[in-house]
């Protein structure tokens, strides 16, 4: 055999044992998928329960390796979020979590992302209609009748609130709302002489509650639908030199060093709720689905009063 045969034989089976390679590299990689990809549109980060909810959902994806989480922020912007979905969809996420900014105008792109056969989970806001695999969140309307409860209970019945509500055509926001006016309607005593929407945010809270107080002579409580926004309040009124006439409640109980529960211990709100924030439960739930599983349709999560009472012990238990 002359070199000339042997170096054509060679690049021949070079080139052979290259194509069966690359073949059987091919196959390997369409006879299994490597990773799941999910998309997590969160309606905002302005809110620091949002910002938990985020690193709960990180800390939890880093368990499965199999998994990668990307995670997009609407700035609470409607159209925003339905193109950060649109963004997901197109890179072909085979699950969707999704924390709606307002129901209605996030439903439509919510279904057709079910429509196409992908799992959702929503978080904290639901949509209208059944078009998702799991909703998680607690139910915000128990939540806002047990503060109207403790309103109730601390005033002995009687007396004048603030209520600073969330963004309005958020279910949380209404539930909220309803369920604390529930709470209250069996103390004719007790009235609402104010109720200003500061969208979640603090800084919005605290102009709302200066003209609050400008307004009404008298208050004996604020309830906010988070916890920022109580703190908010409470800063306007001790700016003003009343806020000792007043009790301030919240919502959320984030054990953080700006948390709700370090405001109740600092003695700034009087008492907040446990919204727990749902990022870990979400990642878990969105792992069974992809892996398979059946998961329940609706998973409520649990809450708690805390107050002065009770502020350092919980925080305890939740300490990692």
């Amino acid at each position: 055999m002359t070199r000339e045969d042997w170096m054509s034989r060679f690049r021949n089976f070079a080139v052979a044992f290259l194509l069966a390679a690359l073949a059987l590299a091919g196959a390997c990689g369409r006879s299994r998928k490597a990773r799941f990809l999910v998309g997590f549109s969160q309606c905002n980060l302005g809110e620091p329960w949002r910002v938990a909810m985020n690193g709960a959902a990180e800390g939890e994806a880093r368990k499965y390796p199999d998994m990668e989480v990307v995670f997009s922020d609407a700035q609470q912007d409607n159209s925003k979020q339905v193109a950060d979905v649109e963004t997901f969809l197109r890179q072909r996420i085979d699950l969707l979590i999704i924390s709606p900014n307002e129901a209605r105008p996030l439903t439509a792109i919510v279904a057709r992302a079910f429509s196409q056969k992908i799992p959702v989970i929503v978080l904290d806001r639901a949509i209208e209609g059944e078009t998702y695999t799991c909703f998680i969140g607690a139910d915000n309307r128990e939540i806002g009748r047990a503060a109207g409860e403790y309103a109730a209970q601390i005033l002995n019945g009687k007396g004048d609130i603030v209520e600073i509500q969330g963004l309005p055509g958020s279910p949380p926001a209404r539930d909220r709302s309803e369920g604390f006016h529930e709470g209250i309607s069996r103390s004719p005593g007790l009235r609402i002489v104010h109720n200003p929407v500061a969208n979640w945010l603090r800084e919005e809270a605290l102009t709302q509650m200066e003209i609050a107080l400008k307004a009404q002579a008298h208050i004996d409580l604020v309830y906010a639908h988070n916890d920022p926004m109580a703190v908010g309040a409470y800063l306007a009124a001790k700016a003003a030199g009343r806020e000792k006439e007043m009790k301030f409640v919240g919502i959320d109980a984030l054990p953080g060093p700006e948390g709700g529960i370090q405001e109740v211990i600092q003695g700034r709100l009087a008492a907040t709720f446990v919204y727990p924030t749902c990022g870990k439960e979400a990642i878990e739930t969105a792992h069974r689905i992809l892996l398979g599983e059946t998961v329940p349709r609706r998973i409520t999560l649990k809450t708690a009063l805390i107050t002065g009472e009770n502020a350092e012990k919980y925080l305890d238990s939740v300490r990692p």
